[in-house]
């Protein structure tokens, strides 16, 4: 299948990136209201999360209920709808190695730029919940493979994950990765390291670019751009910086509906309604009316 002219420009310019110096930090996007709004704020990249993408869609955990058609919909709608390239969580790949095959061809076909594959069984769970398990290391080396071979465009971004270090510990999932490195991917992801010092030991571990991700109340510590990137790190994700903030914000909003009768006690805290709207597009509907209206007139009846 050929990649739209778009979508590749959005590749090549994030291969591009990575191939530059400093660390590239991506914010979650979890609806197409957060992905409108991060793609205005010059991020190198944007990340679809799993987590964020499943609750604001079907309003359940991230823990294998999605289907590949839930997921592969939501990256096209986010990745055609935003300027800024796309990494996006494609789960396990759905299945087998024929599967990950058709979930690489789904996702190119989308727009996205990259998707992160893992080495957890089915059904998955979030990386920073208890009672994940990993398949065999082979398998999953596999799966990185078939990714590979799969995509169309060789700026189309493989990002593999371990989720090995919770209850395997660092150097299986170290081990792990070096396969995983071998099998293709393009960016390593050793999922929940612990410790400041787990984190330097993944990051200066191997050649390609490894990716960190933060999430707040998470087993990862927080740290700032200028320790990421003495550390080694290339990418560091925010996946659920934004679905908390919005849940934070709206339980606020609520509260005062449901306390007051009104939102006046919140109306310093809400977004301009005109810039919303054009946030969502609506320029151009207002240009439009204003191209037609002669021929809009003249459709009414007499």
């Amino acid at each position: 299948m050929k990649p739209s002219v778009a979508a590749e420009a959005k590749r090549q310019q994030l291969r591009q990136r990575l191939a530059e110096p400093g660390l590239i930090v991506a914010p979650g996007v979890f609806d197409m209201i957060s992905a409108r709004i991060a793609d205005r704020m010059g991020f190198d990249m944007l990340y679809m999360t799993g987590y964020g993408a499943v609750a604001s869609y079907l309003g359940l955990p991230d823990a294998g209920l999605a289907s590949y058609t839930d997921m592969v919909n939501r990256a096209g709608a986010f990745a055609q709808g935003t300027n800024t390239p796309l990494i996006a969580d494609a789960d396990t790949g759905y299945g087998g190695l024929l599967n990950v095959a058709h979930t690489v061809r789904g996702y190119e076909a989308g727009g996205v730029a990259g998707i992160q594959i893992e080495d957890q069984e089915f059904p998955k769970k979030c990386g920073h919940t208890p009672g994940r398990r990993v398949i065999a290391m082979q398998d999953m080396a596999n799966k990185v493979r078939v990714a590979c071979e799969a995509r169309s465009s060789p700026d189309f971004l493989i990002v593999a994950r371990t989720d090995a270090r919770t209850n395997l510990g660092l150097d299986e999932a170290l081990r792990r990765m070096e396969a995983y490195e071998r099998a293709g991917a393009d960016i390593l992801f050793v999922e929940s390291p612990e410790t400041p010092e787990e984190m330097a030991r993944i990051a200066k571990h191997f050649d390609k670019p490894v990716l960190i991700n933060n999430v707040e109340g998470g087993r990862t510590p927080l740290l700032g751009r200028e320790e990421l990137t003495q550390m080694g790190f290339k990418l560091a994700i925010f996946p659920g910086t934004a679905f908390l903030a919005a849940g934070h914000a709206l339980e606020r909003a609520y509260g005062a509906l449901r306390k007051d009768g009104s939102s006046r006690a919140v109306a310093g805290e809400l977004y301009e309604f005109e810039a919303f709207s054009r946030l969502m597009g609506f320029e151009a509907v207002w240009e439009f009316d204003r191209a037609h209206a002669e021929i809009q007139r003249s459709d009414k009846p007499a």
